[in-house]
């Protein structure tokens, strides 16, 4: 099998200003900024270990040795490396490999199994078939690789690939394949490797594979693993995930431990120096300033009650008086929706927050600024941040941004720190998308678009400092927030005004080649944009039961 060298920590570990031209190899790791807590005790949270059923057993390993490494192809032409799972537990066997790309930090954990010894869940491999080898290969690297498949006996299936830096087969005792009934269907994901410098067809590529389903009732696990495969990314792929086949949710924290994870990872928020309107809690919005009109009796507006318990249930909108613009950032509160997600191996703290009001929006077109008006004001704004905590250790290991009608993943080496592990999140200027680091963002196309300004001020948000768990359903139904806005029905209000008037006025302040471009993309915008009621709440989105995407 060759020779294995272990990745060391670095004393550059989370220095990611290193040249990438620099990163031929992984040779640094990154580690949060601070050590993970000693959790709070209860239940299988952070206990290392999961049990999934039908005899299987998972652990989740970070401790890889690497076996062979590329220089260059894939992502920015800068190779990738292949490692393999080491310090295996007493009882536990290898699954698959792991790989990554060159250009980022390692930051890589792929999960083992442990057969109880009752049912069969793993079985050796019957054979392997090579894949690929790079022996007639012109690309720059450490040695031969040669990728390898497992063939499973009738009845279990291949969770991943063994890769060696010799031409002799792995010994059988190598890898486990599972058990059929206690594996899933996955897809590709994210492209690690391949001999070019983009993925292609009818090429030699890997990839990072995930459940094909995912959601907080899918029970699809994923284990860390590639698929390799030649020609292309067919379906279904050559390998599978693992299932929860148990639904077992013990691994989920419990309130203690939520609130552990809130403290340690919920991020700070800093909104634009010049913003206007800030958050507030539901509550507050309710009592100081949200009133409730009823047709034909407008001039006897009632408050609506704390908890909402008063908002109408049904008919249709019948809209209502905005009274509350700029919030109250000093006493507002963040919802927390509690999700077991890819087979409750993962949590996602999806962080809501709440604005009275949308301001206006303002448009890049080629090197002008132009206000657009009224257009992107809308009452009720809802934004949120979402924390994928792993449940076998609890490190953080993913955080989502929403941005508008769409959002971004980033890895936690690609994150912002401050105080110990708390990420940071910069709010945009009236439209309050958040992003993950300060700037101008575009949300738009050919030099022209919606501004998203975001930059660091004195005005801040600590969102663990004050937040209500609202759904945990695990946990059962007594965890819900009496002020948490429940109803589907829409009580208003939406303001109106003349669209194509307001665009008239900014075309008139523009240049005569920017007037029609600046039509086209105004007419792209979405409702929420274009002066509608707002965007939806919260449990009426996808990505209440979904993934986010």
């Amino acid at each position: 099998m060759g020779n294995r060298t272990h990745i060391l920590p670095s004393s550059i570990a989370n220095n990611l200003s290193k040249k990438r031209s620099e990163a031929l190899h992984i040779e640094t790791m990154f580690r949060l900024p601070s050590p993970l807590l000693v959790w709070p005790k209860g239940q299988g949270f952070a206990t290392g270990i999961m049990d999934l059923g039908g005899g299987l057993h998972m652990c989740q390993l970070s401790t890889l040795d690497k076996v062979w490494a590329t220089n260059e192809g894939g992502p920015d032409n800068l190779g990738a490396t292949f490692f393999e799972p080491s310090r295996i537990p007493d009882g536990f066997s290898m699954l698959g490999c792991y790989s990554q790309p060159n250009n980022k930090p390692f930051f890589g954990w792929v999960l083992v199994g442990k057969d109880d010894g009752s049912s069969g869940a793993l079985r050796k491999p019957l054979d392997y078939t090579l894949i690929w080898s790079s022996e007639s290969s012109e690309i720059k690297r450490d040695g031969n690789g040669y990728v390898w498949l497992p063939i499973p006996a009738e009845g279990y299936k291949a969770i991943g690939h063994v890769v060696t830096n010799s031409p002799q087969k792995p010994f059988l005792d190598k890898i486990r394949c599972v058990r059929a009934d206690l594996t899933d269907q996955c897809e590709a994901d994210s492209w690690i490797w391949g001999p070019g410098k983009a993925s292609y067809a009818n090429g030699f590529s890997v990839y990072n594979v995930r459940p094909s389903i995912r959601g907080v009732n899918a029970l699809g696990v994923s284990v860390g693993t590639f698929v390799a495969q030649l020609g292309g990314i067919a379906s279904p792929l050559s390998i599978t995930c693992l299932k929860n086949a148990k639904s077992n949710l013990s691994s989920m924290p419990n309130l203690m431990q939520i609130d552990a994870l809130m403290r340690a990872y919920s991020p700070w928020v800093y909104f634009h120096p010049d913003e206007e309107f800030l958050p507030s809690s539901m509550r507050w919005f309710f009592v100081n300033g949200a009133l409730l009109y009823s047709k034909g009796e407008e001039s006897k507006p009632v408050p609506i009650e704390p908890n909402g318990l008063n908002l109408p249930q049904g008919g249709s909108n019948d809209g209502a008086k905005e009274r509350v613009k700029k919030g109250d950032l000093g006493n507002s509160q963040v919802y927390v929706h509690v999700k077991p997600m890819l087979g409750a191996c993962f949590t996602d703290l999806a962080i809501w927050m709440f604005y009275p009001f949308n301001g206006p929006s303002k448009a890049k077109v080629g090197i002008v600024n132009v206000s657009l008006g009224k257009i992107g004001e809308h009452v009720g704004d809802w934004e949120h941040v979402t924390l994928r905590v792993s449940n076998f250790n609890g490190e953080l290991q993913r955080v989502y941004f929403s941005e508008h009608n769409g959002g971004t993943w980033l890895e936690a080496y690609e994150l912002e720190f401050q105080n110990g592990n708390k990420t940071v999140a910069y709010a945009s200027l009236h439209g309050h998308a958040l992003y993950p680091k300060a700037g101008l963002v575009l949300q738009g196309s050919g030099g022209i678009g919606i501004r998203n300004d975001t930059r660091k001020s004195k005005m801040m948000m600590d969102i663990g400092g004050s937040y209500s768990v609202v759904a945990a359903e695990y946990l059962g139904s007594a965890i819900i927030e009496s002020a948490w806005p429940k109803y589907c029905r829409k009580w208003g209000p939406k303001i109106s005004y003349d669209i194509a008037n307001e665009i008239r006025k900014v075309e008139r302040a523009l240049p005569g080649p920017f007037k029609s471009a600046f039509n086209r993309f105004v007419k792209g915008l979405p409702n929420e944009v274009l002066g509608e009621e707002g965007p939806t709440g919260p449990n009426m989105k996808n990505n209440w039961t979904q993934d986010e995407v």
